[in-house]
């Protein structure tokens, strides 16, 4: 951590210890030391402290700097460095680091000062010698003797988002600009960039973008650099996450035509993103009227919202890879990290959910897709109206894949295609509070009334594999069909 003076000088303001810092003179008997590192990493997540601190040199009643004898790097136990024994006790979850600095007394004598920095805990609370700690008050003790603060520790590592971890820190204002650009958060909300520099700070901390530390320098959180880093190689840990577009000869991948890596933040590169893929795919003019104009392969709402999903619901903690689209001449396949947390059968009525609650409705906030649960009606929708297959949602180990489908005739596609499309048509017209008929279904496919008998096959091949069911008993004629969970 940088700042280090300034850190000191904000902690010791306060008027007494709290559970996530404390001060020590010369108290640094190794055993202490390791449970106070599980008690404060643990209470960080507790206190909602990205980090907590001990501190050497300080008086713990009056604050004032005394200065300490403490020094981590010659202090042993037998033959072993101290910071290497903790280490060896404590769990591999906790991240710590131990800085030396000097500061003036009130005397204007420089006076050593120790700095202990403990991440907050992931993944599980963290350990000494096996065994849980937490603060209660100032006091150290043992996690397991405090069911309910362990119950809401639990819920709140579980509930660590992260949109809030830091990719960056111990940065200056204008640091930040450096690496992040702004100014496409102003456009899209159509509001003039702010002319006190102040003030534009001001906004990006209130969204998250950003934070302020407990040494008045600033870090960028993983949301921030996500979707505004001029360039994510910027950013070690989410290099990864940019989105890779692939296009390729034919309906394999035996042989790539074009290969492209968008390496800048999702809203700052997304609408360049769209327009570079749409310049990718085919399409074809179209004359209404006195009104000429351009229709793509695919509909563009359906592509802006399938890549905006695979964006925002991605599983972060899977870092090795990030959102791949791939462009054959019959469809687009759009990869994320991460399996859907709903059911792909119910889509479309089920409550939506999303690993990353933040960057989602900042996302929406900003245009770039539809309001929560209204995404994947519009995927459907938009390509029903183009007459296009069904998009099919595909589901492996640790990734999602959506397919886009260029034209297929109905008598060309293969019967579970079928039957996706018939189900969705289902789902779609019973939110909207209609029914699925033969009739509708033609015309979905665009159909003539001489393909009624395949239709009606294809609806009792659905009804036969549960997929829709009959709403009441009619003559087959008039016959209204509902999806089988309504």
């Amino acid at each position: 951590m940088e700042n280090l003076e300034k850190l000191v000088e904000n902690l010791i303001k306060y008027d007494s210890e709290k559970n996530w810092f404390e001060f020590k003179h010369n108290n640094y008997d190794p055993e202490i030391i390791g449970q106070n590192i599980s008690a404060l990493a643990n209470s960080a997540v507790y206190s909602d402290k990205p980090c907590s601190y001990m501190i050497w040199g300080i008086d713990d009643k009056n604050h004032s700097i005394v200065g300490t004898d403490y020094d981590q790097y010659t202090l042993k136990v037998g033959n072993q460095e101290v910071e290497s024994w903790l280490r060896n006790l404590i769990s591999k979850n906790a991240d710590f680091k131990f800085q030396t600095i000097y500061m003036k007394d009130k005397k204007n004598n420089k006076k050593s000062i120790v700095v202990l920095t403990i991440h907050k805990s992931t993944s599980q609370p963290v350990t000494f010698k096996k065994t849980a700690y937490i603060k209660v008050g100032t006091y150290t003790k043992k996690l397991s003797d405090y069911p309910q603060m362990e119950a809401q520790l639990w819920d709140k590592i579980r509930n660590n988002r992260f949109e809030e971890l830091y990719a960056k820190n111990d940065l200056t204002a204008m640091d930040v600009v450096q690496f992040l650009d702004f100014s496409v958060y102003f456009d899209i909300k159509k509001e003039p960039i702010p002319t006190e520099f102040e003030t534009m700070i001001h906004y990006m901390v209130q969204e998250g973008v950003i934070k302020k530390q407990d040494n008045d320098l600033y870090a960028i959180t993983n949301m921030g650099a996500i979707l505004f880093a001029k360039k994510l190689s910027d950013f070690p840990r989410l290099e990864r996450k940019a989105v890779r577009v692939v296009q390729y000869k034919g309906n394999n991948r035996l042989e790539m035509l074009k290969e492209d890596v968008s390496n800048k933040g999702y809203v700052l590169g997304f609408d360049g993103l769209l327009k570079y893929i749409e310049a990718l795919l085919p399409s074809k003019e179209v004359i209404n009227g006195a009104i000429r104009y351009k229709e793509l392969s695919y509909p563009s709402i359906a592509l802006r919202e399938a890549i905006a999903n695979a964006l925002i619901h991605q599983d972060f903690s899977i870092t090795g890879t990030g959102v791949v689209i791939e462009i054959f001449t019959n469809r687009i396949e759009i990869t994320n990290p991460g399996i859907p947390l709903v059911d792909i059968n119910r889509i479309i009525d089920n409550p939506p959910k999303s690993r990353n609650e933040k960057l989602a409705a900042l996302m929406r906030r900003l245009k770039m897709c539809e309001e929560l649960g209204t995404g994947w009606d519009k995927i459907v929708i938009s390509c029903e109206i183009q007459q296009l297959p069904t998009p099919q949602i595909k589901i492996y180990e640790e990734n999602s894949k959506v397919v886009l489908f260029s034209k297929i005739g109905f008598f060309d596609l293969l019967p579970e295609d079928k039957l996706w499309s018939c189900y969705m048509h289902a789902c779609i017209k019973y939110i909207q509070s209609e029914f699925l008929t033969n009739s509708s279904l033609r015309e979905r496919f665009g159909l003539p009334t001489s393909s009624s008998a395949s239709i009606s096959r294809l609806i009792k091949e659905a009804c036969k594999k549960q997929y829709i069911k009959k709403l009441e008993e009619t003559a087959p004629k008039h016959s209204k069909y509902i999806p089988i969970w309504a």
